[in-house]
């Protein structure tokens, strides 16, 4: 069977309700994912609130969060895989992210309704069904959906980048503070997508911090990409991971769950079973 450790919910910016997942999921036979949603473990709360990872499933849950780090100059992801999504820390920490997100939506907004578009936050909010990670691709789909702009793409490429008129920073924390929050939340801190960081030594810099484990497969990636960061796994003891970074959306990933998966045997590094299992 395999496996999709890299997936998004309603919860961050993904199109389909945590339900959906465990349902698609199913459908492709997949045998473990984990829901990395941006700044976000409700979505792996929900499941678990309302049953629909019972131990002994077929579809085994990894609860994991998605986090952007504060390095220079440099878009850096790390994930956290198994981690307790109770934790006190945690939980202090993703709220503290929360609301440094909903400051930055509104100041978005207030640039946007500047520059002469016609959007409000209930407007964006009502679209996007309360999802508690907003952020800028929320923003962006309803500026297509209102007719301003023919796809996400251009809307980013003229107001929603940095540099651009409606940029606003994101609020991230220093990626040993990261890398701590998750191994304080007994989970493994997990360097996502390695390639598009653009620069090795920063990837050699993070692996010295404390990253345990670094994505390996994903959809970008040739054979010669894979191989390198196998290698670099081996080279240092990190745990292999990967996943199709799942959001849904037309032109950002595969399209269906399935489509890009990983072995089990890399998948069951990082599963531990949910409490009372």
């Amino acid at each position: 069977m395999a496996s999709d450790l890299h997936i998004h919910t309603t919860f961050s910016d993904g199109r389909d309700t945590p339900e959906e997942i465990v349902e698609a999921a199913k459908a492709a036979g997949l045998r473990y994912i984990s829901i990395t949603d941006h700044d976000s473990v409700e979505g792996v709360t929900e499941l678990y609130e309302s049953g629909r990872c019972p131990a002994g499933s077929q579809l085994r849950i990894i609860p994991g969060v998605g986090f952007s780090a504060d390095y220079p100059d440099r878009t850096v992801h790390i994930l956290g895989y198994g981690i307790d999504i109770y934790n006190a820390g945690l939980q202090e920490k993703l709220e503290e992210l929360s609301e440094a997100r909903w400051t930055r939506f509104t100041e978005i907004v207030d640039k946007l309704k500047g520059l002469g578009y016609e959007i409000g936050e209930t407007e964006v909010l009502t679209d996007e069904g309360m999802c508690k990670a907003i952020g800028r691709s929320h923003v962006a789909r309803v500026l297509v959906k209102k007719g301003y702009f023919d796809a996400i793409r251009p809307c980013f490429e003229q107001l929603l980048m940095r540099g651009r008129p409606a940029y606003v920073p994101h609020f991230r924390l220093a990626p040993d503070e990261l890398i701590d929050i998750i191994k304080g939340a007994g989970g493994v801190p997990v360097l996502a997508n390695p390639k598009s960081i653009g620069d090795e030594a920063v990837v050699t810099d993070l692996i010295e911090r404390g990253i345990g484990g670094i994505e390996v497969f994903y959809p970008s990636y040739d054979m010669q990409d894979t191989q390198h960061y196998l290698e670099i796994a081996q080279r240092h003891g990190l745990f292999v991971s990967g996943g199709s970074d799942y959001r849904g959306f037309t032109g950002r990933g595969p399209g269906e769950l399935g489509q890009f998966t990983i072995e089990d045997v890399y998948a069951e590094n990082f599963y531990r079973p949910p409490h009372g299992a």
